[in-house]
């Protein structure tokens, strides 16, 4: 859920909730307690996915990591001879 940023046009004062997507605006002041709320334009926050199916890879786990390593580590030891073996 997100979090929202108001402002009241009567008194000025700024506030933010935590409202999901489908709620209707917050229309009264908590301060002053008039129907004068707007929602405002906010910076909002970043999204961050984590789990399995994202292409993402700082969060990969650590076996994972291990694994690629390994396996960069290994492919790269086979490409050296091979490129040595070139150049003679």
């Amino acid at each position: 859920m997100p979090t929202y940023d108001y402002e009241c046009t009567q008194c000025k004062h700024l506030w933010d909730e935590f409202q999901s997507i489908t709620s209707k605006p917050t229309r009264k002041c908590p301060a002053c307690g008039k129907l004068k709320a707007k929602r405002i334009i906010g910076a909002g926050a970043g999204i961050l996915f984590k789990g399995t199916g994202f292409y993402i890879t700082d969060y990969r786990s650590d076996s994972y990591k291990k694994a690629a390593d390994a396996d960069s580590k290994s492919s790269s030891s086979g490409s050296d001879s091979k490129s040595s073996s070139k150049s003679e």
